[in-house]
């Protein structure tokens, strides 16, 4: 008998237009799927939501959910006294349901419920960072009877945070390749990443930086001099951006507004197979802690067959420096990687698509992580 899989995701309410983040737990859901599994997609309503934006939110996620075949999966959490009408909630699970799961899978990472389920695994998506905020600024997970990470050094020996005690399982982040096949984009077009540009400070050993996407991109402000290739951000610049925009403009960036062309997951899909690879830099953290981060944005570009050239994490037992993925330190070695994969442009895209099908295939990576989770 296949198993029922909860997974319990955060945020797809609360920003509705975000659909890389929406794409992250579609991945998920999708690979389980393919491997016979009944997904059940937990949402929260909690109460930082207004009540009269639920019944649409409600229904915006049911429309994407649906357009990729995962009609009548949506489960609501209700952490608010405001109640769901009939109406919106009709053809949705409770969480009463929900929780008869074989299994939750939880990328939400505060969920007040897991000891509500029979078993439960916390997928750790932000490594090095979700170790601090549980060591350092006691963040509540709840006790789960088994922990996955994406990153290669959570856990490891010479590790720049703690393990807080408990033991981490690799898992690589899972692409669901049927739904990414690999698409040609016109010669002309850009290398684009598509991010957040604010973020908070970090604050860690004593030292306290600025880790948004912003800090991250700004050593590279004029990378675009330094290329025959065009470079594109989308980004979520927010309120006031036009200072933002001319600053990025007047270096040579093509500047979109995120929520503007990527602000649906079949939206986000056209945006990447309309690239003609990834350019992007990562948040300072993932420099620091040397997590050997790699984004799923980034595995959603690999699987298109687009080449990807992104900021160097750390150092990983199978993430190439060179080859369909390129990895770069500085300035000039940023310019390099883009000039050598636009002269071996096709090869290069092989590659790409190859690292995605080796290493990150979701039916691949997902049954792994249900093997040990399940065990």
């Amino acid at each position: 008998m296949n198993p029922t899989i909860c997974l319990a995701t955060n945020g797809t309410l609360r920003w509705p237009k975000a659909a890389g983040l929406l794409w992250v737990f579609l991945n998920w859901a999708l690979g389980l799927r393919a491997l016979g599994c009944r997904v059940l997609w937990l949402e929260r309503i909690t109460a930082d939501l207004r009540a009269n934006e639920v019944p649409n939110l409600i229904l915006n996620l049911r429309r994407c959910l649906e357009a990729y075949g995962l009609e009548n999966c949506l489960a609501l959490s209700c952490e608010t006294k405001a109640s769901v009408s009939n109406d919106i909630s009709d053809g949705c699970l409770t969480f009463e349901e929900a929780r008869d799961a074989d299994l939750l899978l939880n990328l939400a990472y505060d969920s007040p419920t897991v000891e509500l389920f029979r078993r439960s695994a916390f997928v750790d998506i932000d490594p090095g960072l979700t170790q601090i905020w549980i060591d350092v600024y006691n963040m509540k997970i709840g006790r789960h009877d088994s922990y996955f990470t994406i990153g290669e050094t959570v856990g490891q020996p010479g590790a720049l945070f703690p393990d807080c005690g408990l033991r981490w399982h690799y898992t690589p982040p899972p692409v669901y390749l049927p739904a990414w096949p690999r698409s040609t984009a016109p010669s002309a077009a850009p290398f684009s990443t598509i991010t957040n540009w604010w973020q908070g400070w970090m604050e860690y050993q004593g030292q306290t930086y600025d880790n948004g996407k912003r800090a991250g991109f700004l050593p590279f402000l004029d990378l675009p001099r330094r290329t025959t290739k065009p470079l594109e951000l989308a980004i979520c610049l927010g309120e006031d951006s036009t200072g933002e925009r001319a600053l990025l403009r007047e270096h040579g960036w093509l500047v979109q507004e995120a929520w503007d062309v990527t602000s649906t997951p079949w939206d986000y899909q056209s945006y990447i197979w309309n690239s003609f690879g990834e350019f992007s830099c990562v948040k300072p953290s993932c420099v620091r802690l040397q997590n050997a981060w790699i984004s799923d944005r980034t595995l959603c570009y690999l699987a298109s067959g687009k080449p990807v050239v992104i900021q160097h994490t750390g150092p990983s037992r199978f993430l190439p420096d060179r080859g369909g993925l390129f990895r770069f330190r500085d300035v000039d070695e940023a310019a390099e990687c883009l000039d050598a994969v636009a002269i071996d442009y096709e090869h290069q895209c092989r590659l790409a698509r190859n690292l995605a099908q080796e290493h990150f295939d979701a039916k691949t990576v997902i049954s792994r992580v249900l093997e040990k989770a399940l065990s």
